[in-house]
């Protein structure tokens, strides 16, 4: 599935039955975060939700924000799938959800197959048209997305 605003408005619908406020809230955030650049406005249009403010979280700098595994648990995956041959992506993922430390943690994996549109472009003046609001905490990771009213 791709990321026009017809399928990201039949994923929320289909989603949002189940979901309080905030959970809807969350869902359009990390929808609008895998989109990129252009996410918000066009999560926004598909859902209607143009009326409430989207906290945004971006990676530190350092910190890959392709590969989403906790840096920390590395160690204990690739300790996991030593010595076996890593053949597909599902093949990954699954060793990746076996993995477990001797604190009972337990990893959770899962192989994303949706399409994603490339060479979407946001103009500087729509960029302008965004009324950001820093966080107090971290401003240049963090900050809110205010509708215009």
């Amino acid at each position: 599935m791709g990321n026009s605003e017809a399928e990201i408005g039949k994923k929320f619908k289909a989603m949002a039955i189940g979901l309080s406020e905030a959970g809807k809230r969350r869902w359009a955030a990390v929808e609008a975060r895998s989109i990129g650049r252009g996410g918000v406005s066009m999560v926004s249009r598909a859902t209607g939700m143009s009326r409430l403010t989207i906290d945004v979280c971006h990676f530190p700098p350092g910190t890959s924000k392709w590969n989403k595994i906790e840096h920390r648990m590395f160690c204990h995956i690739t300790r996991n799938w030593r010595g076996r041959p890593l053949e597909s992506t599902e093949v990954i993922v699954k060793l990746i959800g076996a993995t477990t430390t001797a604190a009972g943690l337990k990893i959770k994996a899962a192989l994303d197959k949706r399409k994603y549109d490339k060479g979407i472009t946001v103009t500087t003046s729509q960029m302008a048209e965004i009324n950001l609001k820093p966080d107090k905490f971290q401003s240049d990771w963090n900050y809110a997305i205010i509708p215009n009213s």
